[in-house]
């Protein structure tokens, strides 16, 4: 397959006339050649690199020390993880906690405002935070009394910013017209409904049944109260699903309208996820449908006016995202895809996350949260950090961390930013990672020339799997091994 000058558009809105002809030069060998296993990159080096030998007393000293080094202007994220949920929805991978028992949420938040506490104590607090997110589980398993206290409790400890995007992600089945009303009224502007497939059959096979009315009711009822961006989480390769079935979702989308769209691309792992067993597996859409399932979403929604953002994110125009991906100023992080980064090709927004499993990424390290309750209820009574594993990067995975960001977020990676930044000649550096992209630009997804490497028109849909040829740590998966990561489309 050979590309064109026409494959290589100027413009980072990707017009449904480019979308439609590179699509169509998707053939099966080429589906079977990269719908391979591998990582999301919301980090580099990915998690399971990561040890236990990274503890809280290594954890400790990264905050101390970034305390010591960073000045009152450098950006801060917060993320805080709810982890509750009343039912267990089958497709899920999150680390929840399925119960009906809403006391448990207060002994949870009385360890959280302990955590936060404790973290305070060596965090460099004057730091303006940009990013608030919380995430789960449901954070509407709260009750509004609670989410309120749990709110202030941040707002007193952190500098939150007059103009700093505050979101979380809801399940419209069990949020409430209070609960937004409250979270609007403490300073949220930003909200993410959980939606995966408005078709029956779907929504049964994975515990998830849920009413177009439902949806539309609460989002309508968000806008009312000026929540200024409000998405629609959707989930493609579910059991069930057909291209024609997923035309009417995305119909149905299209008609509410959301300023940005997230269509995650389902990872069924049930040797990883035991309740994904439930799910017949002869029910999946084999790898063919399902890229015709993405193929069809990136087309409409592409018609309807969204800009593709990259993997798996759409926005419109006007959205905060569509912007920075035309400006270059796209990052990526544990969030996903974000806007506020610091903007160096060899700098990223630090992000602190609380909560049993949470993540926090560092200039140059990351640490992770333990994964149980009784495990994090254990070390907060013990006054410790309850970190369970983490990472200290070195110089070689700071240079691929910057290259594989360009990659995602910018679609290119140039030659002379990246020398500058990290003082070496990036040709001679990734030899092995050049030599082995070769394929993927006969294949017409990427560009080689003598200043960087720039991603097609259909490359950047296949952009993981660029990615990956940067990765110091991926190895080839064994034979007859589960993959830990899921299938890059």
């Amino acid at each position: 397959m050979n590309a064109s000058t026409a494959d290589y558009p100027d413009s980072d809105a990707l017009t449904p006339t480019q979308l439609a002809k590179q699509l169509s030069r998707v053939t099966d060998g080429l589906l079977t050649r990269y719908n391979t296993s591998g990582p999301r990159y919301t980090s580099y080096p990915t998690a399971p690199v990561w040890t236990t030998d990274f503890d809280a007393r290594a954890f400790r000293y990264v905050l101390e020390s970034s305390r010591e080094t960073q000045t009152g202007n450098t950006p801060l994220a917060l993320y805080t993880h709810i982890p509750f949920c009343e039912e267990r929805c089958l497709f899920c991978g999150c680390n929840v906690v399925i119960t009906k028992q809403k006391h448990q949420a207060e002994t949870y938040l009385s360890h959280l405002f302990k955590e936060i506490d404790l973290a305070c104590e060596w965090m460099a607090p004057q730091r303006p935070v940009f990013q608030l997110h919380w995430g789960g589980g449901t954070p509407t398993y709260l009750t509004t009394e609670q989410m309120t206290r749990l709110f202030q409790h941040l707002k007193d400890r952190f500098q939150i910013q007059a103009d700093a995007e505050i979101a979380l992600e809801v399940d419209p089945r069990v949020t409430t017209t209070e609960q937004v009303t409250a979270l609007r009224a403490l300073g949220f502007n930003r909200i993410s409904l959980g939606v995966q497939d408005f078709n029956p059959a779907v929504q049964e096979a994975i515990h998830r049944v849920q009413s177009t009315e439902m949806t539309e009711t609460l989002m309508e009822t968000c806008r009312a109260l000026g929540y200024q961006g409000i998405n629609l989480d959707l989930i493609y390769g579910l059991p069930y699903q057909t291209t024609e079935t997923f035309q009417q979702t995305l119909s149905t989308v299209i008609r509410l309208n959301p300023d940005r769209i997230a269509l995650y691309n389902y990872a069924h792992v049930p040797w990883m996820a035991p309740h994904q067993k439930q799910i017949p597996e002869d029910a999946l859409p084999p790898g063919p449908v399902k890229f015709e399932i993405f193929r069809t979403a990136l087309q409409r929604l592409t018609e309807a006016g969204y800009v593709y953002i990259g993997m798996d994110h759409f926005a419109r125009p006007t959205d905060e995202l569509a912007q920075a991906l035309t400006a270059g100023t796209l990052h990526r992080n544990f969030m996903g895809y974000t806007v506020h980064s610091g903007l160096k090709t060899n700098t990223v927004t630090e992000l602190h996350g609380f909560g049993v499993s949470a993540i926090s990424g560092y200039s140059a390290h990351y640490a992770q949260n333990v994964k149980k309750l009784s495990d994090y209820y254990e070390a907060l009574e013990r006054k410790q950090l309850p970190t369970w594993r983490g990472y200290g990067l070195s110089q070689d995975d700071l240079i691929r961390r910057s290259v594989i960001q360009q990659i995602l977020c910018r679609g290119q990676l140039l030659y002379e930013a990246t020398a500058e930044a990290f003082q070496l000649e990036v040709p001679t550096y990734f030899a092995d990672s050049l030599r082995r992209l070769a394929p993927m630009a006969e294949d017409g997804l990427v560009r080689l020339t003598e200043d960087g490497l720039y991603l097609t028109v259909l490359g950047r849909i296949f952009a993981r799997n660029v990615a990956m040829h940067f990765d110091a740590y991926l190895k080839p998966e064994q034979t007859g091994a589960q993959p830990i990561f899921s299938k890059t489309l």
